[in-house]
């Protein structure tokens, strides 16, 4: 039966095949959620391949490539009360929406469920793993799962009323190491969020992507959300701690220098988080440091 609480938004650019492979997965799910695709510009014919091979899944076409807010659009023509995110490389296990979908019916107060990221095709869990398991941020006793304070957007199902008074993803970060500031901005209001070892997404990563591109933004929007959100102080050690794990290159370099130059807007947007939430990111320094998963490499 259709599992009419959720809705599955996809965001993709130039990778049909990936597409239509998640797409076979998503419209095969025994909960038969409604899937919005929102092509970002594709020029190789992902949206009209769409169109023929889906004519049930909702499809937003853009003329131009609009990174994560490619997802605050489709969530505006959203009406059920949880949306899953989904990226064109990834696609969540049969019975994993219901699963998360329950986990936010039976707790007002929690915004968003993030799945155990299986990666194909030798289905072993995704380096992050141990950090989500092992998450050292305290929370209250109804918690369900290990306490976050970032969702991974690509395996993650957020409560829609939630997203939408968080204002969604930024525009000025597009993409890339975007879901930590509207994690924060989520938590400052008092939202929770969780992550569940039942609910299962996989991720066959593509081949089709700027690698070096990606970790530019990275690095850049890591920087302006540690001086966007956190005390100075907090903020010094967030940046003096990246600028020694990077690559010591060009790309690096780019991405200093972006992250520099928007500075005049990041001192005018900066809110700093309640400091509950600031003791529990200086929790995850450590674990951030010696992480396999968070490596600035191509």
């Amino acid at each position: 039966m259709t599992d009419e609480r959720v809705t599955v938004v996809v965001i993709t650019m130039d990778r049909r095949d990936e597409l239509l492979r998640t797409l076979d997965h998503m419209t095969a799910l025994p909960e038969r959620p409604r899937v919005i695709v929102v092509d970002n510009g594709s020029r190789d014919g992902s949206a009209d391949a769409v169109a023929r091979a889906y004519p049930g899944v909702g499809l937003i076409r853009s003329a131009c490539n609009l990174g994560a807010v490619g997802r605050n659009v489709a969530v505006e023509e959203v009406t059920t009360p949880y949306v899953a995110f989904c990226d064109d490389d990834t696609w969540w296990e049969p019975g994993a929406l219901s699963g998360a979908a329950d986990l936010l019916e039976a707790h007002p107060r929690l915004a968003s469920v993030t799945g155990r990221i299986l990666v194909e095709p030798g289905r072993y869990e995704d380096p992050i793993t141990p950090e989500l398991r092992y998450s050292p941020v305290p929370g209250p006793g109804w918690m369900p799962g290990p306490v976050l304070l970032s969702i991974l957007a690509g395996a993650s199902m957020l409560r829609v009323a939630a997203f939408r008074e968080a204002g969604g993803f930024s525009p000025r970060l597009w993409l890339g190491g975007e879901e930590e500031l509207l994690s924060l901005d989520l938590v400052a209001r008092g939202w929770w969020l969780c992550w569940a070892e039942d609910v299962v997404v996989h991720h066959a990563a593509s081949k089709i992507r700027d690698r070096r591109q990606r970790r530019r933004l990275g690095i850049r929007n890591t920087l302006w959300t540690a001086w966007l959100r956190r005390p100075a102080p907090d903020a010094l050690r967030r940046t003096m701690a990246v600028l020694r794990a990077v690559p010591k290159d060009r790309a690096s370099a780019s991405a200093v220098a972006a992250a520099v130059a928007g500075l005049p807007w990041v001192l005018r947007e900066r809110r700093v988080v309640p400091m509950e939430v600031e003791r529990g990111l200086r929790l995850l320094e450590e674990p951030q440091r010696t992480s396999v998963a968070r490596r600035y490499v191509d």
